[in-house]
Order: structure tokens, then sequence, then C-alpha cells
């Protein structure tokens, strides 16, 4: 190496999962990943139908705070069991309990008595 040139360029990259890396002036980089959805078994699936039933009759009830709370509950054990095939059992408490406290106000409701059930209520 001539003492006029520069030294060489030193790159370290550690560890960089699902990512694409170009380098040069004309680089172009790429990378699509998407993950696989989590099989569901019929106890995941039959929970996840009576979470849909039910989130569907609480929006023809005027909202409150229980009914907020219980919705958003209810839609993040959607996205739980959508994304990893179940719903965990702190999940399940948490809706649970959530529907104890909104009882008087459930049980016009058939959906939310399968919830309970599903829930070993």
């Amino acid at each position: 190496m001539a003492a006029s040139e520069p030294p060489p360029p030193n790159v370290h990259i550690g560890r960089a999962d699902n990512s694409a890396f170009a380098f040069g002036s004309h680089g172009h980089a790429e990378t699509h990943n998407t993950t696989v959805p989590a099989s569901r078994d019929a106890d995941a699936e039959q929970l996840l139908e009576a979470v849909r039933e039910l989130r569907a009759d609480l929006a023809r009830l005027r909202e409150s705070e229980q009914t907020t709370r219980l919705d958003a509950a209810l839609a993040e054990t959607e996205e739980e069991i959508d994304r990893t095939g179940t719903a965990g059992q702190s999940r399940r408490q948490r809706l649970r309990e959530l529907l104890e406290d909104a009882q008087s106000v459930l049980t016009l409701f058939a959906s939310a008595g399968t919830v309970a059930g599903l829930l070993g209520m």
C-alpha cells in the first residue's frame, strides 16, 4: 500500500436478523420478512370465534368504561391468538376478571356466556 492511499475500511456487523445490507455507490438491498401464522388447536379456534362474537355484540352497547376495557382485552386476545396460536394463562385470567366486572351488562349476550365457558368460568 502506498503512503498516499487511505487505509482499507474496517467494517464489523454484529447480529442483524431480518436485515439487508448493500455496499458501494450503486448498492441495493431488499428484505421481505414475513411470519407464518401460528397454527391453532380446536380450543384456541373456539375461543377466537367466541371473542370475535362478543366484540361484535359489545359494539351494539353504549360505550362505558367497563365495555371499553373488555373490548380492548378481547382485541388483544384476538391478536395474540392470531400471532401465537393460543391465548396465554395471564391473558385468560385478565379476561375472566373483566367478564366478572362487566357481568351485569353482559348477561344480555349469549356470546359472553360462550367466552366465559371457554375460560372455565
